[in-house]
């Protein structure tokens, strides 16, 4: 997703270089997440990250930049920890597996914070067209998880082929980003329990088609 220009931000660097661009983006990216955009100064970051204002400067032209390299990284932070309970999924019961995951990951933070990729995007989307843009190719490469596990189910017997794989993604990420956006509001993890559920009902409607067929 990085601009191909040539820039401090993506020339080649030396190891210790990289580790410490890494360090910086890494820690925008926690601070960033936990009081926001706006509220998250390049002083923030570079007393946290233990670094010098002049080293970040070295790699990033300004805030905006960072941003965008923050942006990347809470892609592939989201990706990276949903990947391992989506993946393989091809059931129902995988969906609610990974439903109960999500659930308990919300709850243990008292529904804190949200979704690290809704965040940016309640801050970013309607004030930079880069980050809004990157912003929703994270979505879809999240929202493809689940049509890929969708399909599997259709391709396993268990979803009718008459389900739509791609709208029934689309609701769950709806019902996903609304729940922990409730959640965070309410401090509730239950408001996301109850968005997942109703989405998840009706995905479980089309497997019901399939057992009533069989009988």
């Amino acid at each position: 997703m990085a601009s191909a220009q040539s820039t401090p931000s993506n020339r080649r660097l030396t190891a210790k270089g990289a580790a410490t661009r890494e360090r910086i983006v890494s820690t925008a990216s926690d601070l960033m997440y936990a009081q926001g955009v706006e509220r998250t100064s390049l002083d923030d970051v570079v007393e946290a990250s233990g670094t010098g204002r002049s080293q970040l400067y070295h790699y990033f032209a300004d805030k905006n930049e960072l941003i965008g390299e923050v942006v990347n990284t809470q892609i592939d932070r989201v990706i990276a920890t949903q990947e391992p309970l989506l993946e393989r999924l091809d059931s129902m019961r995988g969906f609610e597996r990974w439903r109960n995951a999500v659930v308990a990951g919300n709850r243990s933070r008292r529904g804190m914070h949200g979704c690290p990729l809704g965040s940016l995007a309640s801050e970013l989307a309607d004030h930079s067209e880069r980050a809004r843009e990157t912003l929703a190719t994270g979505f879809d490469v999240w929202e493809s998880l689940f049509v890929d596990g969708l399909r599997r189910m259709q391709e396993n017997g268990e979803l009718g082929m008459d389900a739509d794989p791609a709208a029934l993604a689309k609701g769950l990420m709806a019902a996903l980003q609304g729940g922990l956006l409730l959640a965070q509001v309410k401090r509730d993890a239950e408001c996301l329990a109850v968005a997942l559920d109703m989405a998840l009902a009706q995905i479980r409607t089309h497997t019901e088609r399939v057992t009533a067929r069989r009988r």
